[in-house]
């Protein structure tokens, strides 16, 4: 499924971005759980494959163990999990345990989506590195993927 940069969803093809370094950040956008709206998660994973980052999308309705065994299948750099359906604080720590029991506790996990503010802290906690909100810009999650997981890669 390695095919710099494509995310899986339909649309232009070409990189408008820069890459960041000859072999690309690889991440995984995932939507875990019964959740079925993925607009979003398809806005992002453009915005990430558009900024030179190489994105590998799930789809929809994927069991953390799904989510855990592709990240290590694909070799990313980071796994990014969004979810509306309010399920984040089974799922989210869930995928972190998978990780962890496969030997990956070094691939950081970010999250997004319909989380409420007083559950951010605990999922930081638990080893989510950032989550984003609704009106967080794609910009501020590439900014913040350039930032924090481009020196780990």
């Amino acid at each position: 499924m390695r095919s710099s940069g494509s995310t899986g969803i339909p649309g232009p093809s070409s990189n408008r971005g820069i890459l960041l370094s000859e072999n690309a950040i690889r991440i995984l956008v995932a939507k875990p759980g019964l959740d079925g709206h993925d607009r979003g998660a398809k806005i992002i994973a453009r915005a990430l494959r558009d900024a030179g980052f190489e994105v590998i999308y799930t789809g929809l309705h994927q069991t953390p163990e799904m989510i855990a065994e592709a990240a290590i299948q694909e070799d990313v750099d980071c796994v990014g999990l969004s979810i509306l359906s309010g399920a984040h604080m089974t799922l989210f720590p869930k995928v972190l345990q998978l990780l962890r029991e496969k030997g990956a506790d070094d691939v950081p996990v970010f999250g997004g989506g319909i989380i409420p503010d007083e559950d951010i802290d605990e999922l930081k906690q638990l080893g989510v590195r950032e989550v984003f909100t609704p009106g967080a810009s794609t910009e501020d999650i590439v900014d913040w993927i350039r930032r924090e997981i481009l020196p780990l890669a």
